[in-house]
């Protein structure tokens, strides 16, 4: 999943981009209101997460500006403040869910993916190709019956291609989603981890979803074995 952060807090972004990072998201943070709209604007994420108290534009003008384009990107609101009215405000400008700082961190994340699951009800509960199924809900990946463990990095490079499948997938696209947005680095770290995805849901098993689709990218098979 891929979060937009705009929060101004360097702290909080920070912890926020190491914890959403560590949970297997992909994270991009900014820290006006300005560019907080442009990316929502320009960019396709999954969440939002959303300061109100944000220099430039507020969070609410922020909201309101994204509402008014049309994008209906899930936003979950924070704010400092705890009173009724701000509440009310951001619900009625059309965010999806609030939190007062300070907040519990596994209750953000549990929202975010709450949000998510809501806005798209038309992704499966749980993502299927062949014998190979991912659990968004768990984060629980099996073929067969064998459980598969993954790092959060691998685990979102084989839920990115799983909804995806079948269909061919650039380094730039892989990049985009499942590192960020703003991502600098080689583009071999893709095939690296492709690798290492694929030692971990293939080689032991004898089968081969991933295929490379030399100076494309990458497909996997719907059927779990290509």
């Amino acid at each position: 999943m891929k979060v937009l952060v705009v929060e101004d807090e360097a702290l909080l972004a920070s912890t926020l981009m190491m914890g959403l990072r560590a949970e297997g998201f992909t994270v991009v943070a900014v820290a006006t209101g300005v560019d907080g709209l442009a990316r929502a604007t320009e960019g396709e994420y999954d969440v939002v997460v959303l300061d109100i108290m944000l220099p430039g534009l507020n969070g609410y003008e922020v909201l309101r500006h994204m509402r008014s384009r049309g994008i209906w990107t899930p936003v979950l609101m924070l704010t400092a403040k705890d009173g009724e009215y701000d509440q009310t405000d951001a619900f009625d400008l059309g965010a999806d869910d609030y939190l007062t700082k300070p907040f519990s961190f596994i209750v953000l994340v549990a929202r975010l993916r709450a949000l998510v699951r809501r806005a798209a009800p038309q992704r499966p509960a749980v993502l299927e190709a062949g014998m190979l199924t991912l659990d968004p809900s768990r984060r629980e990946v099996f073929r067969g019956d064998a459980q598969i463990s993954l790092t959060p990095r691998e685990y979102g490079l084989l839920e990115y291609l799983m909804r995806n499948k079948d269909t061919v997938v650039t380094k730039a696209q892989i990049l985009q989603n499942v590192w960020a947005a703003d991502y600098e680095g080689a583009d071999n770290v893709v095939e690296v981890y492709v690798g290492y995805v694929r030692r971990k849901i293939d080689i032991p098993f004898g089968t081969k979803t991933i295929e490379t689709v030399r100076g494309v990218g990458y497909r996997l098979a719907s059927d779990g074995v290509s």
